[in-house]
């Protein structure tokens, strides 16, 4: 983790950088440096670190119901929910995915030895 401090008043700046474990808490410097605030809690919507002594640790990003931290390397790309915001219910809501396209399948094959179908029309032709 990294502080990036600025003094507009000495034109200073200060660098703090240190390494964290995947479950410690760092303690908040809300109480020393207000505006740390915002910050510190888009850091923890976004990459899942916990402030102990945070007055209002919550999400700011995401939905409260968002599970997962988005901008850590383990966060999946894709997934099994879809999020969308409903108009009936005037919320934002969990739903399973939907593939709407019927040519979701993918053959994997390098393009220079053709596609399944490809082949299947030729053999077809025959």
């Amino acid at each position: 983790m990294i502080y990036l401090l600025l003094s507009h008043e000495f034109n200073k700046r200060m660098i703090i950088d240190f390494s964290l474990n995947e479950n410690e808490k760092v303690f908040s410097i809300t109480s020393i440096f207000p505006s740390a605030n915002w910050m510190e809690r888009e850091v923890f919507d976004m990459y899942g670190i916990d402030f102990q002594d945070h007055p209002d640790l919550r999400r700011i990003l995401t939905d409260y119901e968002f599970e997962g931290y988005p901008l850590r390397k383990d966060f999946p790309i894709t997934g099994h929910k879809e999020v969308r915001y409903s108009e009936e219910k005037k919320k934002v809501i969990y739903e399973p995915v939907k593939l709407e396209q019927d040519y979701r399948n993918f053959d994997y094959n390098s393009p220079w030895q053709g596609t399944e179908y490809i082949k299947e029309i030729k053999k077809n032709n025959e």
